[in-house]
Parts: C-alpha cells; sequence; structure tokens
C-alpha cells in the first residue's frame, strides 16, 4: 500500500504543521514527510500541487486528501480513537479545548509567533496577548486538576488535546512566559516528549528564516 503523505512547511515556524506530524509520529504510522519552506520563491505552487487550498498541513491518504490540521487530527482518530480520551465527559471537554484552540487566541499568535529554535526572546505583554495567555493557564490548570491522576497529559494520556497546545508551550519556552506551577510542569512535560523534542531538534537544523518572525522579541 501507498504511504500516506503529509505536506508540512517549516518546522521551525508552522505550529499548524507541528500539530498532525506529532500525532503521526505517536501512533507510529509510517508517512512520507513533504516539506515546503513557506514564503520562498514558488512555495504557492508547490502546496497547490497537493490541495487547492495552497496551505499547510495536507495530509493524504490514498484518494483522500484532508487540509486543516483539526480535521486531519479528527480523521486519525477514526481510525485511533485512542487520540482522545475514552470517558465521555473527559473527551468532550478535550474536543472543547483543542476547539478553542483552533480557532481563537489570535493575540497569542499573531505576538509569539512560533520559533522553536530561538530562546531568550522578550515580548511585553498587552492587554490582550495577557488574556490569551491567562486563558490558556487557566485550560491548562482545569484539565490537570481533574485528570492529574490518569499521567502527565491535559488529560492524563496523551490525547489531541496536547498536540493541539503542544505549539503553545514551545511558544512560551521561547518568549519566557511567566506561569504558575501547573503550567510550568506541563509545558516540561511536553517539550520532554520524544516526539517533540525530535521536532524541535529537526526545527533547530533548517536553514530558512522568515524575517518578520526572527525579529520579534529580540533585544
Amino acid at each position: 500500500m501507498t504511504k500516506p503523505i503529509l505536506v508540512i512547511g517549516n518546522k521551525n515556524y508552522s505550529s499548524w504543521s507541528m500539530r498532525p506530524w506529532l500525532a503521526l509520529r505517536h501512533l507510529k504510522i509510517d508517512f512520507e514527510e513533504i516539506r515546503v519552506p513557506l514564503f520562498t520563491h514558488g512555495y504557492k505552487e508547490q502546496l497547490h500541487a497537493y490541495s487547492s487550498a495552497g496551505l499547510v498541513p495536507i495530509y493524504r491518504d490514498g484518494d483522500i486528501t484532508i487540509w486543516d490540521s483539526l480535521a486531519i487530527l479528527e480523521y486519525l482518530a477514526e481510525r485511533h480513537p485512542q487520540l482522545w480520551p475514552r470517558a465521555r465527559g473527559a473527551r468532550a471537554m478535550a474536543r472543547a479545548v483543542s476547539a478553542e484552540m483552533h480557532a481563537g487566541f489570535q493575540a497569542l499568535r499573531a505576538r509569539l509567533p512560533l520559533n522553536c529554535r530561538a530562546r531568550g526572546r522578550h515580548i511585553a505583554i498587552t492587554d490582550d496577548l495577557g488574556k490569551d495567555i491567562s486563558r490558556i493557564e487557566e485550560i491548562w490548570e482545569q484539565c490537570r486538576e481533574r485528570y492529574r491522576s490518569g499521567g502527565p497529559w491535559l488529560f492524563g494520556g496523551i490525547s489531541i488535546a496536547d498536540m493541539m497546545f503542544a505549539p503553545v508551550a514551545s511558544r512560551f519556552v521561547t518568549y519566557g512566559v511567566a506561569v504558575g506551577d501547573t503550567a510550568r510542569e506541563y509545558i516540561e512535560t511536553v517539550m520532554e516528549d520524544v516526539n517533540v523534542a525530535l521536532w524541535t531538534t529537526q526545527a533547530a537544523a533548517e536553514e530558512e528564516t522568515i524575517g518578520a518572525y526572527e525579529n520579534i522579541g529580540k533585544s
């Protein structure tokens, strides 16, 4: 059988690409990875060869093409239901916080772009950014308070919710975002995960830079 294909952007910058990549690695699915550096000459044409949306990530499984991170994760969960918590209430909450991450936190996205290899960046916390950070920390604390006994992830065992928030944990490390003990413990869990560590290492090895992102938070 032909291996599925995951088309991603730069590992250093593409938070959306990171999410389904982590899921595929966690599930130990053998897939072909096609990396298209973003904002380089001809990159849109390369992406359009896989999906008319022209965005990453893109997942191709046979004659099925999916071009949205959360949609890819839901597709994977149809065959691998362990990607969601088993208990109905936990599963509902996991879907809700994943959808909130998918649709919201615009200030966080704009002011703290993913930059996996950068450290020591600092950004002034504006009101809108502060609200996003506080809400994310609230989500993490609520999940950990309810499901701590099941393991170190948001719902005990690793789930799609963790894959949705993994790039946020990386952002908080890059920009030195101050958080409480529960959030700090969760960030450590994410960053120490073998697949997140691999993504971060490979991101650091990339040579492309996006100037608009690299200039953010430099002293």
